[in-house]
């Protein structure tokens, strides 16, 4: 770890923060981060600007603080991902009666001709294939 680098905790408080804008007033959503070698690339949210269900009177989504809770919960979720450095996270988060809920899901990529590249055959593999 050289001394220019940002924990991945780091970058996703910077994410969210830079989010928090547009995550008040939400009722729910999904918050997607895209993770190449443990480093933020793109983020954004999904979510569908219409809500097709009924709400709660006095409800408006996210309020400030609970903005500031969902990104609380989202840096403690990182304690589950481990062992991997390229990939996406997602967080599902939903506001019912004055709550935020978070469900997070991890998901890990690897690159196949990354491996393949690096793979090198045994030498008594080698010499068998020679002598074919």
């Amino acid at each position: 770890m050289g001394s220019g680098h940002v924990s991945l905790a780091r970058q996703v408080e910077v994410a969210l923060e830079r989010l928090g804008d547009e995550l008040q007033g939400m009722n729910a959503g999904t918050i997607v981060l895209q993770i190449r070698d443990d480093a933020v690339g793109k983020f954004g949210i999904r979510h569908l600007p219409v809500d097709c269900g009924t709400q709660e009177k006095g409800t408006s989504g996210l309020s400030a603080p609970q903005v500031l809770s969902l990104r609380k919960m989202a840096i403690e979720a990182l304690k589950h991902k481990s062992n991997w450095t390229h990939g996406e996270i997602n967080y599902d988060f939903v506001v019912k009666h004055g709550q935020v809920y978070l469900s997070v899901q991890f998901e890990s990529n690897y690159n196949m001709a990354n491996i393949m590249f690096r793979f090198s055959p045994k030498n008594r593999e080698r010499r068998e294939a020679s002598n074919e």
